[in-house]
């Protein structure tokens, strides 16, 4: 029986011939599953699920805030952050609070005892970057997210759904942030065989991870 490689169909799939109009839709529905994949394998030495990564980001940045305000920063289905918060504050990872300006409502934080998932988060999404972009130059790097922004632009009008702050500011700055992460990152990457065992991913596609 002949062994399955990288260059066989079972990596490789062929393209559907009903998907023959959307080569590149095809490519990122395939890219995107994997991202999921590998995000979910990292992200589980660290108890969390992909897209719980996103709440807990936000919540190490902005502080205390409102349910209906962390829903608006995330971008998730808001039955799925009740969900990933339940999960979260049963962790003793996010704790719920009154809000100090108005006393029927409530304010979700972070613990201090999420200070070790928040390096957990960081190494993951630092192997996370590395495993997905490995023999990719600055350069293609910086390309890439130029790109992805372009298309993200572009989704988000066919949804209807874009953000307040303009899409070309964004790429800018994505584009800028991934220029000076790639410059301090090592000259040589590590192969995939180096990687970590286990390998965050577009939020749209983490809910199916709950």
């Amino acid at each position: 029986m002949k062994s399955e490689t990288a260059a066989d169909p079972a990596c490789t799939a062929p393209l559907p011939g009903s998907a023959l109009g959307g080569p590149v839709s095809h490519a990122v529905s395939r890219v995107a599953r994997l991202h999921r994949m590998a995000a979910g394998k990292l992200l589980k030495g660290a108890g969390l699920y992909p897209g719980q990564e996103f709440v807990m980001m936000h919540l190490w940045d902005a502080g205390p805030v409102r349910q209906s305000e962390l829903i608006k920063a995330v971008e998730l289905d808001p039955s799925t952050v009740t969900k990933m918060l339940q999960r979260l504050e049963q962790a003793g990872h996010v704790r719920r609070c009154p809000d100090p300006a108005d006393r029927r409502a409530v304010l979700i934080e972070a613990t201090a005892d999420s200070c070790a998932l928040h390096s957990a988060v960081a190494e993951a999404w630092t192997n996370l970057e590395e495993h997905t972009l490995h023999g990719l130059g600055p350069d293609e790097r910086t390309e890439l997210v130029r790109l992805l922004a372009k298309v993200e632009e572009n989704l988000c009008v066919q949804a209807g759904d874009c953000p307040d702050r303009t899409d070309g500011a964004a790429a800018e700055e994505s584009a800028a942030r991934t220029e000076g992460a790639a410059e301090q990152s090592p000259a040589a990457q590590p192969g995939p065989g180096a990687q970590p065992e286990s390998t965050s991913s577009a939020r749209s596609t983490s809910a199916a991870e709950l």
